[in-house]
């Protein structure tokens, strides 16, 4: 590449419009620009039409997938209102991560000449550069932005610079020829003995809030802190040389040191040694991006996950070391050791990154940094941790599967960014992962330690029904209704007065919240539900503090919220609530010696409501409350006629669940409160609610 620094990635506040104007308007023009120059180490246009591995679309859909994602995004944005070529806006939307290894994309698809492409490129740069001419332009730029809808596609596009340089590196030698602006690296010497560095504890705080003043995609943003005990870190990235010995040792053939997904990725490759390596007339030799070279031992070895995660499993085995990969949390615990800072703007980087140096990886000595060498930059490290939301994360409107699909516990965190990582791949704050059978410039070094791997969970519940009663339970108020279940445990705990306030029961709890909210008062609650499935919101919440779900807006399209008992104001009564199943009908012995049972929205759901009321009352202690609630909706098909309550004709009067409650409840209890009817909403899509009116009544064991 050219010693002119590649244009780092703009600070989006400041005082001239005008200059901040023309600083994106390059930002565009160069990063388009080197994108289109790395198709140039293609031979001919039949190299752009033949996969270079199976799993992914051959390189014509990324020269044409970064100018459609341009479009795409610009009209949702309002920015545009006139596709270019909509077949193509189709044809190159999407595509990029195959799902598993053995993914076989069979789809034929009609894809456009080479020409064709170019020119929808230029059609789109003249668009994009008026664009840039012609918006309004306020500063900072923030989220709700236009502007930042315009910096996202040329994010965008530097991403794909990356992972089409690995195509491309993929690719047969026939369809690929040296560039001179994308020379590799020459340097190669012996491999250091790699050696283990301690790395005092500290404090991480990671996370992006919206004020900061660099683009970041939505899985930067929210919160994390972590203390990270004392551990131990490779001074180096694990080179070839140090990798070799995990090869000859028959590292590719003997299953054991391999977890159950490496083992299956294994299987299906027959693997015996990096995919990078090429053994030929005994010798070893490395391919590069162009070219192949003589294996260049010093350099680091670019492995997946498993062969990352295999090789830490042979370490540890015959070191006898607790060996494993580091976190992403101990990956920021060394950015800080090792004294690190952005990649300058007027200057190089103290790393192989941001193609402010070499095309290629370089020896994994050239570029200290503190006591270690290359905690960023020349390739990217795998990590221990799967992709996951921070707290507070949010989906951008205009991108909002940049990263949902990767929380799936099945896509790692890779940190550090390699050579030709550039713009907000380059940031301390940036996230990236990728299947763990994924290849990238990628490599790792190893971390000594018996801490166990952090492994925050990144599930978001898309259970229709789970996902409505977490919402019903944790999210928004519709048409000013409050939180149904909130407004139940207030009525309760004013009801208490005085009285002992040791255990309470939250029976028919579902998701939760009034188990957590009877807890600001009751010193211990237990929250009991017949669904497994529902109290285990209840248990996640109380384990980690954070709910996170899907809301359906229409058909097939959501959106993604998160909810924390911090935000609830109930952090600090989580250590006082535990979660059962059970049967309300059939309740456990343990279950007994309440100040309050909560029933709420429970009765007219059971089998036998009357062996149920008939019972209540040896699980309460004396001048205790039972607190019914229910919109009394008796159906067959969860309680056969004959065992209804209420709700029906007797002696030809109308005999109401309000009589038959107070027919059962008679001989143990007295009505103190109520009726009175609370009203809750169910958010069923984005224009469909169930509004249902629930009768509250409370009543008091006498003796």
């Amino acid at each position: 590449m050219s010693k002119k620094l590649f244009q780092r990635t703009p600070i989006l506040d400041g005082n001239d419009v005008d200059a901040k104007r023309e600083e994106i308007r390059s930002y565009f023009h160069t990063t388009l620009d080197c994108y289109e120059q790395l198709f140039e180490t293609l031979r001919n246009d039949e190299a752009y039409y033949v996969k270079p591995i199976t799993l992914r679309h051959p390189l014509i859909f990324y020269l044409g997938h970064t100018a459609t994602f341009f479009v795409n995004k610009l009209i949702l944005a309002g920015l545009i209102t006139e596709r270019i070529n909509p077949k193509m806006e189709s044809m190159f939307a999407v595509g990029v991560d195959e799902m598993s290894w053995d993914d076989l994309d069979t789809t034929h698809y009609d894809w456009p000449a080479v020409e064709e492409v170019r020119a929808y490129r230029r059609t789109m740069r003249r668009i994009v550069d008026e664009l840039i001419s012609k918006t309004p332009l306020s500063l900072p730029i923030g989220w709700d932005s236009p502007w930042w809808t315009i910096v996202m596609g040329v994010e965008h596009e530097r991403i794909h610079l990356e992972t089409s340089s690995v195509l491309i590196r993929q690719h047969a030698l026939q369809y690929v020829q040296s560039h001179p602006d994308w020379q590799p690296c020459r340097k190669t010497g012996t491999a250091p003995d790699n050696q283990l560095i301690t790395v005092p504890a500290g404090t991480i705080q990671i996370g992006k809030n919206k004020a900061d003043s660099t683009y970041g995609w939505d899985n930067e943003y929210g919160h994390h802190t972590a203390d990270i005990p004392t551990f131990q870190a490779s001074r180096h990235l694990v080179s070839n040389q140090e990798f070799l010995a995990f090869v000859e040792a028959n590292g590719y053939g003997s299953e054991d040191h391999w977890e159950e997904e490496g083992r299956g990725w294994l299987r299906h490759t027959r693997a015996q040694y990096p995919t990078f390596w090429i053994k030929r007339d005994n010798e070893w030799h490395f391919r590069l991006m162009t070219e192949e070279i003589s294996m260049p031992w010093d350099w680091p070895v670019e492995v997946n996950y498993h062969e990352a995660k295999a090789f830490c499993n042979w370490k540890a085995k015959t070191s006898g070391l607790p060996v494993r990969l580091p976190t992403e949390d101990e990956w920021y615990r060394l950015y800080d050791v090792a004294n690190l800072s952005e990649v300058p703007h007027t200057s190089p980087a103290a790393g192989n990154i941001h193609l402010d140096y070499y095309a290629s990886s370089c020896p994994v000595t050239e570029f200290s940094q503190g006591e270690f060498f290359d905690i960023v930059g020349n390739v990217w490290q795998w990590t221990e941790t799967p992709t996951y939301p921070f707290e507070g994360f949010e989906v951008h409107p205009h991108y909002d599967d940049f990263t949902t699909p990767t929380f799936d516990d099945r896509h790692n965190l890779i940190k550090g960014g390699s050579w030709i990582s550039c713009g907000n791949e380059s940031l301390r704050s940036s996230r990236y992962a990728f299947r763990r059978h994924f290849f990238q410039h990628a490599g790792f070094r190893y971390v000594v330690t018996d801490a166990p791997a952090f492994q925050p969970s990144s599930h978001y519940e898309t259970d229709k029904l789970l996902s409505e009663y977490a919402e019903f339970h944790y999210g928004d108020t519709y048409f000013d209704v409050p939180n149904f279940p909130a407004t139940l445990a207030k009525l309760a705990i004013a009801a208490m007065g005085n009285k002992p306030a040791r255990k309470a029961l939250d029976l028919g709890c579902a998701s939760g919240r009034s188990t957590f909210e009877l807890a600001k008062h009751f010193d211990h609650v237990t929250g009991v539900d017949f669904s497994a499935r529902f109290i285990n919101q209840g248990v996640q919440l109380a384990q980690q503090g954070v709910l996170r779900y899907t809301l359906t807006d229409e058909g097939e399209l959501v959106f993604y919220k998160e909810r924390s008992l911090a935000s609830l104001g109930l952090d600090d009564v989580k250590h006082k609530v535990e979660f059962f199943q059970g049967d309300a009908c059939n309740l456990k012995p343990i279950l007994t010696g309440y100040d309050l049972i909560l029933a709420a929205n429970l009765i007219d759901r059971l089998y036998d409501p009357a062996k149920f009321l008939a019972n209540v009352h040896s699980r309460i202690n004396q001048g205790g409350l039972l607190m019914i609630a229910s919109p009394y909706t008796w159906l067959e098909e969860h309680t056969k006629r004959e065992a209804w309550v209420g709700g029906f004709k007797r002696d030809g009067e109308s005999f109401t669940t309000l009589d038959g409650l107070k027919a059962i409840l008679g001989n143990h209890f007295k009505l103190i409160q109520g009726p009175q009817e609370i009203p809750f909403v169910i958010r069923e899509t984005k224009r469909k609610f169930q509004h249902t009116l629930s009768e509250v009544t409370i009543w008091e064991k006498f003796a």
